[in-house]
């Protein structure tokens, strides 16, 4: 996802994708452990989403 995606979605749904997000690496994380994650730079991905996400929070002032 882009950054002016994100800017255009409220708190309340950036963290929504936020905790959305932290559970997709963790299926990804485990996937890669066991061998079946097809793509590795999925995991990567996922991780700046979750950056973008969260600078986006802390420009705005909101407190995790």
């Amino acid at each position: 996802m882009k950054a002016i995606e994100l800017r255009k979605l409220t708190t309340e749904e950036l963290k929504e994708k936020l905790k959305e997000l932290k559970k997709k690496l963790m299926n990804l994380r485990f996937q890669n452990s066991i061998g079946a994650l097809g793509k590795n730079s999925e995991i990567k991905e996922t991780k700046r989403d979750i950056a973008r996400i969260l600078t986006i929070l802390r420009e705005r002032g909101i407190k995790l």
